[in-house]
């Protein structure tokens, strides 16, 4: 059973404290510090795969996974298998499963771009193409936790996006295949399945082995040694984001019910230790309420222990002086995630420039997000989203420039390319631009 806390396990701040600055530096500090001993050993085992190929990739699931085989090709899970455990389901389950999935490709289909091009007036076109990638490799956890969310969010907006080949990853230790995760590979359209994880699998994606067609994007979140080897790799293949901790921020005026806030904060606390649950808000006793909630409702939480301890390393309770200065907070810690739980939260998302993704109102909760709002839950962290994005279409498309120049346009332009090429010492550049206008 677990044992009540006796003080609320998170620091409050009031942005009036002499000492705030400090204070809330520290605390929004970048937790995902560079490991360069992970960095070494997932570089290891990425230039092993790389140089023996299947050989290496079943040596190290045998050693990681517990997981023993002949070949990397009895690692590879078939749809007919697939297409079992989603049958397989509950119905409740399935149902579940079917609905997110639904959601999620209806909001992503909205994404879809298109070819376009314009005449210019001497008959030179420009214009664009959109061409989805060839293949894409899709990594998965599989170790300590499942989520068939990741599936569902990081093959539909490939599908949507045309790719016809998507090709999935997944650690089965001790050959434990999860079913939920099957089957939302199914839902999702994966073309291939192979029980391998780690550094070992991205490393098989990038580089392609014997059995593992090489790809060419990796997406997916992982542990340090998946987010490591896809730095390795990187350039080889082109990757997602390198995902930190989790993160939620909640700026709320103090009318959302507390218990609402604190399990929201729990919600974000509960995926690890490191992840980062904060509330902003103006009224003093809405601080003491959801501090109240918290030491009540832990106690209930079956992952107390890694909640107790998110919240004591990262989370807080930050009294500012309204919510105009809420936001400009906001604002510096670019979250993954922010919810917005006030009355007209239009009007203060207006004043937002950088969130991962953002939730307006008292009834959106952040986990509707995670699972089955329909927009991506694939999310900068560790402030890149004053940067970045949410995983969408876009990332599944390359865009091509088309240059159709005239017999006029090629007289205007080749002299302003001539001149610039000269300026720049290129003159074989010049000489170029000038043959299609002087050559009779």
């Amino acid at each position: 059973m677990q044992t009540p806390p006796t003080r609320v396990p998170l620091r409050t701040l009031d942005t009036g404290e002499p000492q705030f600055e400090a204070r809330f530096r520290e605390l929004t500090a970048p937790a995902a510090a560079f490991d360069p001993e992970i960095d070494r050993q997932a570089g290891a085992i990425v230039d092993d795969v790389r140089q023996r190929g299947d050989a290496a990739l079943l040596e190290y699931t045998r050693r990681f996974d517990r997981v023993s085989a002949t070949s990397v090709a009895e690692l590879e899970i078939a749809p007919s298998e697939l297409r079992s455990a989603f049958d397989a389901l509950s119905p409740d389950a399935s149902a579940a499963l079917q609905v997110a999935a639904e959601r999620i490709r209806s909001f992503h289909q909205r994404q879809l771009g298109a070819d376009w091009s314009v005449t210019e007036a001497d008959g030179t076109v420009l214009g664009q193409r959109l061409t989805p990638l060839e293949r894409v490799g899709l990594y998965v956890p599989g170790g300590k936790a499942a989520y068939p969310s990741s599936v569902l969010m990081n093959a539909i907006p490939a599908s949507v996006a045309g790719v016809p080949q998507i090709v999935m990853v997944v650690p089965t230790p001790d050959g434990v295949r999860n079913a939920m995760v099957l089957a939302a590979a199914h839902l999702a359209g994966a073309s291939r399945v192979f029980a391998v994880g780690g550094a070992q699998a991205v490393a098989a994606l990038a580089y392609g082995t014997e059995t593992i067609p090489r790809v060419d994007k990796i997406v997916g979140p992982g542990n340090a040694y998946v987010a490591a080897a896809k730095r390795r790799v990187f350039g080889a293949v082109g990757i997602d984001i390198i995902a930190g901790p989790s993160e939620v921020l909640v700026i709320c005026d103090g009318g959302t019910d507390p218990d609402w806030i604190a399990m929201d904060l729990f919600a974000q606390a509960e995926h690890d230790e490191m992840a980062q649950a904060i509330l902003l808000t103006p009224q003093a006793q809405f601080v003491r309420a959801v501090q109240e909630s918290i030491v009540r409702l832990l106690p209930q939480m079956p992952r107390a222990r890694i909640i107790e301890a998110s919240l004591r390393a990262r989370g807080a309770l930050i009294r500012v002086r309204d919510l105009a200065e809420a936001c400009e907070l906001a604002d510096r810690i670019a979250p993954e995630h922010l919810e917005i739980s006030t009355e007209d939260p239009q009007r203060w998302a207006a004043r937002i420039r950088h969130a991962g993704a953002i939730f307006l109102g008292r009834h959106s909760s952040e986990a509707l997000g995670d699972y089955c709002a329909g927009p991506n839950h694939v999310l900068p962290t560790a402030g890149t989203a004053r940067f970045s994005s949410a995983l969408g279409v876009y990332d599944f498309q390359k865009r091509t420039s088309l240059i159709a120049v005239s017999a006029a346009g090629a007289r205007s332009l080749g002299a302003v390319a001539a001149t610039l090429a000269q300026a720049e010492e290129l003159p074989a550049h010049a000489r170029s631009a000038r043959l299609r206008f002087e050559t009779p």
